[in-house]
């Protein structure tokens, strides 16, 4: 019999997507490479994050360092670029990714940018006896073989009264045709075969792993590409990108 101990440590990460990342760590930091749609879509999310959490623990959107004494754990970082902004955010922030690449390629960018960042190789099933004020996972989920399991251990983290950002992909027929049609065939922005629509998670789906985990949802946004200004909005729509945020019973 495998114990709860054991099966919480068994990893929550798929092998193929971690290699299919890895092949791509070193263009992490190029905002044209190949993670050029998280670069445009960051002040997007980056927005979001500051007004939701600047509301829930009573804090000053306009400061500088609006959430010093506050603990981040960034789940599934890849090389580092919400942990950053977050940092210099002043969030104490952890940074998590099962892809030893990625955790190098983060490294070095926070000791060249001067980013205080802690970077471990590793998933949710790491952090287990650890608690944070807030865990994120944005554009990680719909890449999990069990999201169920990974939302679990990601909200294990979790302290009592903290929030949980996510942001994933819809799974919707436009979803198929703008995100895995339109960018990775059409448009080209992403390598063919980054996403699979099968895996895409609908809202009412990611709530319920997380009410399953004890965190009820208490806002949803979308994002949106906007090509005639070529820029990310964010909105209420959440036909394709959705971005949202919880709090832990």
């Amino acid at each position: 019999m495998t114990s709860a101990a054991t099966e919480s440590r068994q990893g929550t990460a798929s092998a193929e997507e971690v290699a299919r990342f890895t092949a791509m760590a070193d263009e992490w930091w190029d905002p044209t490479g190949k993670f050029r749609p998280l670069h445009r879509f960051n002040p997007v999310r980056l927005g979001f994050i500051r007004r939701e959490m600047a509301a829930h623990f009573g804090r000053d959107p306009q400061a500088a360092r609006p959430f010093e004494g506050l603990t981040l754990l960034d789940v599934g970082c890849g090389g580092g670029l919400l942990s950053e902004p977050l940092a210099r955010m002043g969030f104490a922030v952890t940074g998590i990714d099962a892809g030893e690449r990625n955790i190098a390629v983060a490294r070095i960018h926070a000791e060249k940018s001067g980013a205080a960042v802690e970077y471990r190789v590793g998933g949710p099933e790491d952090v287990s006896a650890e608690s944070f004020d807030v865990v994120l996972s944005m554009e990680v989920i719909e890449h999990v073989p069990d999201p169920a399991r990974f939302i679990a251990l990601a909200a294990g983290a979790l302290k009592p009264g903290g929030v949980f950002l996510g942001a994933t992909l819809n799974r919707t027929a436009k979803s198929y045709l703008m995100a895995v049609i339109g960018a990775e065939y059409v448009l080209r922005w992403l390598p063919r075969g980054t996403h699979d629509w099968k895996k895409f998670v609908r809202p009412s789906e990611f709530a319920a792993f997380l009410r399953d985990a004890g965190i009820e949802t208490k806002a949803f946004r979308g994002m949106e590409f906007k090509p005639l200004s070529d820029e990310w909005v964010e909105t209420m729509n959440l036909d394709v990108n959705y971005m949202l945020m919880g709090v832990k019973s």
